[in-house]
């Protein structure tokens, strides 16, 4: 797996559900997580309840957490 937004091209919007899975942790944790980033989720227009990311979002919580995602070809 690689770590997304380093070069390998454009990052996709995700599922909630599947960044969850790349950060290795539980639905649950990851709405945790994104509770500090609340201010900065409402400024890209991402509801809380939403379930898919955008790719700008994706990336920002890619970086800020160091998740690894795999990209696609």
């Amino acid at each position: 797996m690689e770590r997304g937004g380093e070069g390998d091209g454009p990052m996709k919007a995700m599922l909630k559900s599947e960044l969850a899975a790349a950060a290795g942790v539980t639905h649950d944790t990851f709405r945790r997580w994104l509770r500090s980033d609340a201010e900065y989720l409402r400024s890209q227009g991402v509801s809380p309840k939403a379930k898919m990311l955008p790719p700008q979002v994706v990336a920002y919580l890619v970086e800020k957490y160091n998740i690894e995602v795999k990209m696609a070809n």
